[in-house]
């Protein structure tokens, strides 16, 4: 398998999440190379955003559990973006929009699965290529559930940290959308029958924010904000889009127990919450300790050095790790720039992460 070749096709396969058509394009490229590899696929129809793809590599030991491998096709840039960022090699990285994040881990988890194949495959081999991770995974994360639920290990193969460390935990990721109702009012003939929703939405900021708790790696950012129309009218609505990020257990349920208690300060305003968590924290527990510790001893064996680290943002090892079985994330390629038009992969990453990836399906 040319790694580079067909890293090239599929960022060159543009797939934005919102584009059905566009990411299904890359889910027959995708499904195409399983097939070659000998894989029996299936194209789990989604009418929402893109076909989901599942391909399962048997081996001899049909009676091992397989390892799952996650992967999706999904990116955030626009149709177009390959023309003002095409795909370059410059020295030794490769560019492109969609490169780290993910169709080099894409590459990876193809050319791992056939290098197995080349020795043998020990064990059966279950690989899903999803459609909307970019955008929550919520046509998916019923499919990585129950997948993972039937497999030895997952491998999930988001980037890598930028020293090539794995990430070994991951802060859960939820959402509140705050709606606070005044009363409009012409702003200089009837200014005092007027209840300003943006100064009580403006209360409710400060309030939100200060919910933070760096002691407990919890932090609330409200980042998008809208209300008014016009500059003569006391603004009727006004609304907030507040990201949460959380790592300890119950922090999730802290922080909404705290939304839901937010009253109005103002007379004659009123305030709606609704929030849900996305993804569930991810923490380096004894659990992924010793996942982590058997994956650096395999690693090892082959003269390779694995550290572990972690990061704020969430992926799909967040619907695994609740359930217990052991999932490693970090295992695609390492680079920068993700979600940017200066998004590169170390180009030696795809080859040492495939050897890395065919190690840990053979001796898991």
């Amino acid at each position: 398998m040319n790694l580079k070749s067909l890293l090239k096709t599929l960022v060159e396969t543009e797939s934005p999440s919102h584009d059905k058509s566009a990411v299904d394009c890359v889910g027959a490229l995708v499904a195409e190379e399983a097939r070659k590899l000998g894989a029996q696929v299936e194209v789990i129809s989604n009418q929402e955003t893109g076909d989901h793809i599942l391909a399962r590599f048997q081996s001899a030991t049909l009676n091992l559990q397989p390892i799952l491998i996650l992967c999706h096709m999904d990116t955030v840039f626009p149709l177009g973006t390959i023309r003002k960022t095409p795909f370059r090699e410059e020295g030794d990285k490769i560019y492109g929009p969609g490169t780290l994040d993910m169709k080099a881990g894409i590459v990876i988890a193809l050319a791992a699965v056939e290098l197995a194949q080349k020795s043998g495959l020990k064990r059966p081999v279950t690989l899903l290529c999803t459609s909307d991770e970019e955008i929550g995974s919520h046509t998916s994360r019923a499919h990585i559930e129950r997948l993972a639920k039937e497999s030895a290990l997952v491998l999930v193969m988001e980037g890598a940290l930028l020293d090539g460390s794995l990430k070994t935990w991951r802060k859960g990721v939820g959402e509140f959308i705050v709606k606070t109702k005044g009363r409009a009012a012409h702003s200089g003939g009837d200014h005092q029958s007027g209840r300003n929703a943006i100064e009580e939405m403006a209360y409710q900021v400060i309030a939100i924010q200060k919910l933070t708790d760096y002691s407990k790696q919890t932090t609330l950012n409200v980042g998008v904000i809208r209300g008014g129309t016009v500059t003569n009218v006391v603004p009727e609505e006004a609304y907030i889009e507040v990201d949460v990020r959380v790592m300890l257990p119950g922090e999730w349920e802290r922080v909404e127990a705290e939304m839901k208690r937010l009253k109005p300060v103002l007379d004659g305003t009123s305030i709606a919450v609704t929030g849900r968590l996305n993804r569930p924290p991810m923490p380096f527990d004894d659990r992924m300790k010793a996942a982590f510790e058997k994956a650096k001893s395999i690693a090892a064996e082959m003269g390779m050095i694995l550290t572990a680290g972690g990061t704020g943002g969430a992926s799909d090892a967040n619907f695994v790790a609740p359930l217990g079985i052991p999932v490693l994330d970090g295992m695609g390629a390492v680079g920068e720039g993700y979600h940017s038009e200066r998004e590169y992969i170390f180009t030696e990453s795809m080859e040492q992460k495939s050897r890395l990836v065919k190690a840990l399906i053979q001796h898991w």
